[in-house]
């Protein structure tokens, strides 16, 4: 992507900060985005709400920053931003053999009415966990099956089912089970993946125990690369009636990465039944960081919140954050649909408490910018924060938005008027040599104007920028590592003025405790 003359640029540059802005000892560790205190981290596990906490679980290697030794560490909130760190929820153990099994992706509930007869009578807030034992012995993978574990006191501690695996089909590629409760037949379902076959299958329970296949289905748009971390959910459709959303962490728009598609249609309590073929991917998110989203169980108010990690395989052990903590999520997104111009959507926005972090520094309303102007008259400098755009391109051939712009990096934001196209471009972000397939592309996805306007909201975060275009119809997420700390913002217009409508920034560098 050729960059904008710099003649057509207007500069958003430090409010309250220095000329200089002084590099930090942690460079690329997010304030506002979840990281566990130190070692590796992957996918979100066992998202469930229960006595006014938000318990997030997730893959966690307890001994190093690279991935291994997987378990599920532990982390709570009230309100998903402010994280209190809690001891490693379930650790990896030896399995038959001589083998050992990790605690691989699994789903978490609250048994309310103790339908699995594992707690005292009365109690109305166990939890119990589903994971995927992964049991191997040094290169070689023996098998993977569904077991259970219980927690007694609030998930602070965690005794394993005696009677488990609970679910076993003899495969080494079975693995991430999501459970939720079907309330219209009483009983709990468990989706899964057989991940080589890239289908997903689907089972019943009344016990939480004992597991009774219901159905398959899949092979269905994105098939390049295994399929793994289901999760099936209904949402309300504007003006009447529901869909269930069926989440699958699958390929990427660009082949050789990794990410997350969805699929709407209808589930009866035993079969998936898609709206309609799929034979295009529906894409979660168009960036190379955004896989394994997965969503709350028992959220209160019936929201529905999902949580993905921010990284790619390809390469998440060698992302440049050095040997103390390796890996990120996501803002927790609130899941919607919508009817856009190209049908029934799923639509992310960033939860509605991010609102209360920060404090706004910079606020405009109805510039114009120009083909040639030198600037704004306001000026903001950070690494950390939450920015909001909406802009009229009127007779501009392209916009592009700068953002950890420094002399000699940027990462940018560009939209093609005529053809309608968001491209995310981090070839110029800073250290993009640590891993080859790192810069190797870039993101671009389909954003036509409402009402000849366009609406961004650029979520960034030292290392981690996630856009969201008109109100959360897309989102592009992608990890970056500026070498240079300048932290500016330009805003620049080509072939005509833009009406930059209204800007908000909300600095985040410090957020409320």
């Amino acid at each position: 992507m050729k960059n904008l003359p710099l003649a057509a640029t207007a500069l958003l540059s430090a409010v309250s900060s220095p000329a200089q802005t002084p590099v930090p000892t942690d460079p690329y560790r997010p304030v506002y985005h979840f990281t566990a205190p130190k070692n590796w981290i992957n996918d979100a596990n066992g998202l469930v709400y229960s006595n006014g906490q938000y318990h997030l679980f997730y893959q966690y290697n307890p001994q190093s920053a690279q991935p291994g030794h997987l378990s599920w560490g532990h982390a709570t909130s009230p309100d998903l931003l402010r994280w209190s760190h809690l001891p490693v929820a379930l650790t990896e153990y030896p399995g038959p053999e001589g083998s050992n099994i990790m605690i691989f992706s699994g789903s978490a509930v609250v048994d309310r009415d103790n339908t699995s007869g594992l707690f005292a009578a009365g109690k109305t807030d166990g939890l119990v966990a589903f994971y995927t034992g992964h049991q191997e012995k040094p290169g070689l993978v023996m098998a993977q099956h569904q077991n259970l574990a219980t927690s007694q006191d609030g998930g602070r501690t965690w005794q394993r089912y005696a009677g488990n695996p609970v679910l076993d089909i003899g495969s080494k590629e079975f693995r991430d089970p999501k459970v939720f409760w079907y309330a219209p037949q009483q009983k709990w379902v468990m989706a899964t993946v057989k991940a080589d076959r890239q289908q997903v299958y689907f089972y019943e329970s009344k016990d939480l125990k004992k597991w009774d296949f219901m159905s398959r289905w899949g092979r269905a748009g994105n098939t390049v690369r295994e399929w793994e971390c289901p999760d099936l959910f209904e949402l309300p459709v504007p003006g009447g009636g529901t869909r269930w959303v069926l989440l699958i962490s699958a390929g990427n728009p660009t082949e050789q990465f990794r990410g997350q598609q969805y699929f709407l249609g209808r589930f009866d309590g035993k079969t998936f039944t898609p709206d309609q073929a799929y034979e295009e991917p529906a894409y979660v998110d168009f960036g190379k960081d955004y896989f394994a989203g997965v969503t709350f169980n028992n959220a209160p108010n019936n929201r529905r919140l999902l949580v993905g990690w921010t990284n790619d395989w390809a390469y998440a052990r060698d992302v440049p954050t050095g040997d103390e903590w390796r890996g990120n999520f996501a803002v927790p997104r609130e899941l919607s649909l919508r009817q856009t111009s190209a049908g029934l959507a799923l639509v992310q926005q960033p939860i509605a408490e991010l609102r209360t972090l920060g404090k706004e520094a910079l606020s405009l309303k109805n510039q114009t910018i120009k083909p040639g102007a030198t600037g704004l008259p306001v000026t903001f400098r950070g690494e950390s924060y939450d920015l909001e755009l909406t802009l009229k391109p009127g007779t501009a051939t392209a916009i592009a938005l700068n953002v950890l712009e420094s002399e000699a990096e940027r990462t940018t934001l560009r939209y093609d008027v005529a053809r309608q196209e968001l491209t995310l471009d981090r070839t110029q972000s800073g250290n993009v040599s640590f891993h080859p397939m790192f810069a190797s592309s870039l993101e671009t996805a389909r954003v036509p104007l409402q009402n000849g306007l366009l609406k961004l909201r650029v979520l960034v975060d030292k290392s981690v920028v996630e856009v969201f275009a008109q109100d959360g119809e897309t989102t592009l997420t992608d990890l970056v590592f500026p070498r240079q700390h300048t932290g500016r913002i330009s805003l620049r217009a080509e072939g005509g003025p833009v009406q930059l409508t209204q800007l908000r920034l909300t600095n985040l560098s410090q957020p409320t405790p």
